[in-house]
């Protein structure tokens, strides 16, 4: 984790990875997004809101489904560490500002900056 957040140049910043099955992020896809099933990666960022100044170093949560990781990186022949890492460097991403459904630039722009990273970690 360390690494993907110097990468991104956040060292400083702090962020709760949650660890789910299908269920419950499929929950909290459907509580907070409005969608239904499961999902690989939620990012619930907290310098949105009234506050943002309160915590400056704490980004905010990242939900992850494992068993949904697990499949995705089955059907790209990868390990699951490897699909985890996406996972996060995607998630710390959408916490950070970027947001791949609002347009196709911006989906490129954030494809963009997720192979940087990437590329980055491995190399660590």
């Amino acid at each position: 984790m360390n690494a993907i957040l110097g990468v991104l140049a956040l060292s400083k910043a702090e962020v709760s990875i949650l660890l789910l099955d299908d269920a419950g992020i499929a929950s909290l896809n459907e509580q907070y997004l409005k969608k239904t099933g499961p999902t690989d990666v939620i990012s619930f960022p907290m310098q949105d809101g009234a506050f943002p100044a309160v915590q400056p170093d704490l980004l905010g949560d990242i939900a992850i489904s494992v068993p949904t990781a697990q499949r995705q990186a089955d059907r790209r022949g990868v390990p699951l560490h490897e699909e985890m890492i996406s996972l996060l460097v995607h998630g710390m991403l959408h916490l950070i500002g970027y947001d791949h459904e609002l347009s196709p630039a911006d989906s490129r722009r954030m494809k963009t900056r997720e192979r940087e990273a990437l590329a980055k970690v491995k190399t660590k």
